[in-house]
């Protein structure tokens, strides 16, 4: 089953294709695991979960017994060791939530010492993310941020593709640059582009032209709807058919390349 990192600047679709992907194959059945790894979690809205239901999630990061049950030291506490291989296979089904077929995990962030903190949090994440992609056997979707804060050079080369949200606009392509950049240093080799609220052939052709080297796998659609449903709190994928079929498309191609 496919493990998929999708990523790009904030604000350009992530948690939209990681929603949409994630119904795609649900629909066929499989059993996936969605990964909300953006510190920014809203994929649970974009699921349509309902609010009381995503209010109960607790990001993995904040659950200070756990990691301290796990590693051996508590969140925030100096000095002392900890383990840097602590026990996680248990993590995925006992606090992910379901929802329509897909099962939700929130990771949340280290809340100090940036991407590179050598803590018990960072350690039980980074496990947790390389049990997900190399030690499951279901599709794996991370919606991650752009700096790929919880994947290590093993995990990452795991992955069976590397996924960069753009947006027509300068800021959005300079952002697929750095990523990509990010991927060849944790040896990613399949790293695809998806454009995201395209209006016109104009804003296809300036996403072509701008990353000339990169493989497009899609392009969804500018959606007035997925504004609406956003504003709602309700399931993209039954806002708007259009996107939805355009990421069923993106998943085809993907189960080609990934084949």
């Amino acid at each position: 089953m496919p493990k998929l990192a999708i990523t790009g600047k904030g604000g350009v679709g992530k948690t939209t294709l990681s929603a949409l992907l994630a119904y795609a194959y649900a629909n066929e059945g499989k059993t996936v695991m969605a990964i909300d790894a953006d510190p920014d979690a809203n994929l649970a809205s974009a699921l349509g979960m309902p609010a009381q239901q995503a209010a109960r999630i607790t990001p993995i990061a904040q659950m200070d017994d756990l990691i301290e049950e796990r590693t051996g030291a508590r969140p925030g506490e100096s000095g002392g060791f900890f383990s840097l291989n602590p026990r996680v296979d248990d993590i995925p089904d006992r606090f992910s939530a379901n929802h329509r077929g897909i099962k939700l995990l929130v990771l949340g962030t280290v809340g100090r010492g940036g991407a590179g903190c050598i803590c018990p949090e960072s350690s039980l994440l980074r496990n947790l993310v390389r049990h997900l992609v190399v030690g499951r056997s279901e599709v794996v979707i991370l919606d991650m941020e752009a700096g790929l804060e919880h994947l290590g050079r093993g995990t990452a080369s795991a992955v069976d593709a590397f996924i960069v949200v753009v947006e027509p606009g300068r800021r959005s392509l300079q952002t697929a640059q750095a990523i990509r950049h990010l991927a060849a240093d944790l040896w990613i080799h399949k790293v695809y582009v998806v454009g995201n609220k395209i209006r016109n052939e104009r804003d296809e052709a300036f996403i072509r032209e701008s990353l000339p080297g990169d493989e497009v796998l899609g392009l969804l659609p500018f959606s007035q709807k997925a504004i609406e449903s956003d504003m709602g709190g309700t399931a993209i994928f039954d806002a708007d058919q259009a996107l939805l079929a355009e990421a069923q498309r993106i998943k085809d191609r993907l189960d080609h390349l990934t084949a």
